[in-house]
């Protein structure tokens, strides 16, 4: 990344610490799925559809990261959605977007790209650059059956607009949603109030974070390497963390540089039908998605964020 494309946001240095009695542990790793999407990106599915209902409301989880330009050089060409939100967090690199209601915006080094689909959009991601790195994640957040058939929206959030925040333990977080040590994220959504965070680790260092008791919750390394309740979570994994009656939170160690996604969400408890890029409640709303985006009802200009 060069100084052009540094972030500048500033680091908030008041925070209030959180308070976790017994940390999580965790119940499971996952070191992800090697695959390719859109016009042949190259990928690791780290969340899958047989992990949906473990990790309610979260729908999946996608890293990608290369220096090869053949492996993301096609993007992600126009492509339907309906029925959940799209949060796409760029590291390294430019993406643009455009949507069929005629909105476009630039998603670039350490910006976030919220979108929620609802009752239907197409839209395409495609990258901005010929060379150098792209690195990111997507991941997919479902929305509730109420709001399933909402107007859609999009908003783009660029890396100055996420707020940041230092531990004392020098732990960096980037609170991309929720709340973290009394930092309000960039994003609020009210029914599966989800909380993503960034954490840096610069050097041998703990982070904690209170997690609601009925919050499903997962961590994944894309940096180094973290300890959470004495078990090691390795680069490039994936530790789902255990509910337990008895647990207030997570701590996340490290014994060195690491950079670590947390992320947490409230259960929906719904059905979940899903058919590709359509995620819905029964067979019959998936049926009737196809039917609508093949009768051209996926265009309309989107609402403001709720």
């Amino acid at each position: 990344m060069n100084a052009a494309n540094e972030i500048v946001n500033e680091v908030v240095n008041e925070v209030v610490n959180e308070v976790v009695s017994r940390s999580r542990t965790v119940e499971r790793l996952v070191a992800g799925i090697a695959t390719s999407d859109g016009d042949g990106v190259k990928l690791t599915r780290v969340l899958t559809s047989s992990l949906q209902r473990r990790l309610d409301p979260f729908l999946m989880l996608d890293a990608f990261g290369t220096d090869n330009p053949d492996d993301y050089i096609g993007g992600f060409p126009d492509h339907p959605h309906r029925g959940f939100e799209t949060v796409t967090y760029m590291i390294d690199g430019r993406l643009r977007h455009r949507d069929s209601a005629g909105h476009e915006g630039l998603l670039q080094n350490g910006g976030v790209q919220w979108m929620m689909a609802g009752r239907g959009i197409v839209h395409s991601e495609l990258p901005e650059q010929e060379d150098g790195r792209m690195e990111g994640f997507q991941l997919w957040l479902n929305l509730a059956a109420r709001d399933k058939m909402c107007a859609p929206w999009y908003r783009d959030i660029p890396a100055a607009e996420i707020p940041r925040a230092r531990n004392a333990d020098g732990v960096t977080l980037h609170v991309i949603a929720g709340r973290s040590h009394g930092v309000d994220g960039a994003m609020q959504r009210p029914t599966t109030q989800p909380l993503y965070l960034d954490l840096h680790f610069s050097q041998t260092s703990q982070f904690r974070q209170a997690l609601a008791p009925l919050a499903n919750a997962f961590v994944y390394v894309y940096r180094g390497s973290v300890r959470i309740g004495g078990q090691a979570v390795a680069e490039k994994s994936m530790a789902i963390l255990a509910n337990e009656a008895d647990s207030d939170g997570v701590v996340i160690e490290a014994d060195g540089p690491a950079k670590v996604l947390l992320i947490a969400g409230l259960p929906l408890n719904e059905a979940i039908a899903q058919y590709g890029p359509f995620v819905m409640n029964t067979e019959q709303q998936l049926a009737q998605a196809f039917d609508d985006f093949r009768a051209g009802k996926f265009i309309g200009a989107p609402a403001s964020p709720a």
